[in-house]
C-alpha cells in the first residue's frame, strides 16, 4: 500500500473576500482568528486585499523543497481537469467573482497553467551567494531566470494585480518600477528611463498608478530622477539580486524601443514588450493566449487584433493567427524586428515546450469570427 506524503502543518494558502458592509466594503479573511478589514473605498479595498495576502505569505516562508501544489490537496477545484501536476512551485494570484475574491497559493506549472484568472508571483527570492576567496577576483554570475522570463513573470503578474483598466502607459511605468525597486520597495527612475518611455512630458501614468493604491511618489529631490515607493507588498518577498532585476528593466527598454517598435502611443510599445518576452529567440517565432495578451496590455479581445495588424503595418510582425479551438495565439516576428535583443539565454528546459503549429487557425482577417 502506497502511503500518501504528509502535507505541511499549514497550508500555504491564504483566501480573502470583499463583502458589502454598512460603510462600504469589508474585507474578510479566513485564515485570520478577528473580524473583517473595512477599506473606505474599492480601490483601496483592492489594494488591502494584496497587502493583506502579502502579510501572510511573509509569514509562512519555507525553502522550495517543503512547498507543495495547494489546489491538488484541494481536489483541484480551482481550475477545470487536467493531466494532473507536474512542474515547480509557483506562488499564485488568482482573482475570482470579478475581484470580490483574492487567493494567494503555492500551486504547480501545471495547475497554475489551467488556472483563469491568475498570475504567477515571480518566485525569486534567492538565498546568499557563499563567501568566494578575496584573493581572486571572480565575474558575477547572474541569478535566476534570464531577463525575458523575468520580464515575462512580471508581465503576467500586473496583469492580475493592477486594475483592469489601468492603461498601457502606466503598465509600462509598473513594470520599470518593478524591477527596478531595492528592499525597501522604493525606486528612483532616471529622466532617461522616462524619455525611453516616451513618458517624460506626462504624468498621468504616475497619477494613475497613485490612484490604484500600486505606489506613491516622493518629493522631488533631485532634478535628473523622480522617486517613488511601491505599495504592493506582494512584491516585497520576492525581490531578487537587483543587478539582475535591472538588467531585466533595461530589456525591456530596448525590446519596447527598437525601430520597429517606435510607433505612436504607449499601447503597441508595451504589446511590443510582450511580444519580445513571449517570443523564440532562435526562431523568431511566439506562441501564447490571446486573451492572457489582452489582459496583459489592458486589453478587451476584440481590440486586440488592430493592435496586432498596426505592428504588422510597422514591420515588427511578419504574420500572426489565432486557433479557434484553442484560442492560442501564434506569431512570427520579422528578422529586424529587433525583439531578439540582448538574454543570458538561461530560460529553463522546457520553457514554452509547444511549438507553433499543431492546429488549424484562424488568419488575422478570420479573427472578428473566431471572437
Amino acid at each position: 500500500m502506497r502511503m500518501r506524503t504528509a502535507c505541511p502543518a499549514t497550508p500555504r494558502a491564504w483566501t480573502v473576500e470583499l463583502r458589502s458592509h454598512a460603510d462600504g466594503l469589508a474585507l474578510v479573511c479566513r485564515h485570520c482568528p478577528h473580524g473583517g478589514i473595512t477599506p473606505t473605498t474599492a480601490v483601496s479595498a483592492r489594494s488591502a486585499a494584496l497587502a493583506h495576502l502579502a502579510r501572510h505569505v511573509r509569514g509562512d516562508l519555507r525553502p522550495s523543497h517543503l512547498r507543495i501544489c495547494q489546489c491538488h490537496e484541494r481536489g483541484c477545484r480551482w481550475h477545470p481537469r487536467h493531466r494532473g501536476c507536474a512542474g515547480p512551485i509557483h506562488l499564485l494570484l488568482a482573482c475570482e467573482r470579478g475581484g470580490r475574491l483574492w487567493r494567494l497559493a503555492d500551486a504547480c506549472s501545471a495547475c497554475a497553467a489551467a488556472t483563469a484568472q491568475a498570475a504567477v508571483v515571480p518566485d525569486t527570492l534567492l538565498a546568499p551567494a557563499p563567501l568566494q576567496p578575496s584573493t581572486t577576483r571572480r565575474h558575477r554570475h547572474p541569478k535566476g531566470p534570464g531577463e525575458r522570463i523575468r520580464v515575462r513573470e512580471m508581465l503576467s503578474y500586473l496583469a492580475a494585480a493592477l486594475p483592469a483598466d489601468t492603461s498601457a502607459a502606466a503598465r509600462l511605468l509598473a513594470l520599470q518600477c518593478a524591477l527596478r525597486m531595492n528592499t525597501q520597495m522604493q525606486v528612483r527612475l532616471p529622466k532617461g528611463v522616462m524619455r525611453s518611455l516616451r513618458l517624460s512630458t506626462t504624468k498621468g501614468p504616475w497619477a494613475e498608478l497613485e490612484h490604484a493604491r500600486w505606489l506613491r511618489t516622493a518629493p522631488q529631490n533631485a532634478a535628473n530622477e523622480i522617486s517613488a515607493e511601491l505599495l504592493d507588498a506582494t512584491l516585497l518577498g520576492q525581490a531578487p539580486a537587483r543587478p539582475d532585476r535591472r538588467q531585466a528593466a533595461d530589456w525591456a527598454l530596448r525590446a519596447g524601443s527598437s525601430p520597429a517598435a517606435r510607433v505612436s502611443g504607449p499601447l503597441p510599445r508595451l504589446a511590443s514588450v510582450y511580444l519580445a518576452a513571449h517570443t523564440d529567440p532562435g526562431s523568431g517565432t511566439g506562441l501564447g493566449e490571446f486573451e492572457q495578451m489582452g489582459r496583459a496590455c489592458g486589453l478587451q479581445p476584440p481590440q486586440l487584433p488592430s493592435v496586432l495588424d498596426q505592428l504588422m503595418a510597422t514591420g515588427l510582425l511578419k504574420a500572426w493567427r489565432v486557433c479557434p479551438d484553442s484560442g492560442d495565439l501564434q506569431w512570427t516576428v520579422t528578422s529586424n524586428a529587433g525583439v531578439r535583443v540582448g538574454d543570458r539565454g538561461r530560460e529553463a528546459a522546457g520553457e514554452d515546450s509547444r511549438g507553433p503549429g499543431g492546429c488549424e487557425c484562424a488568419t488575422a482577417g478570420a479573427v472578428g469570427q473566431a471572437l
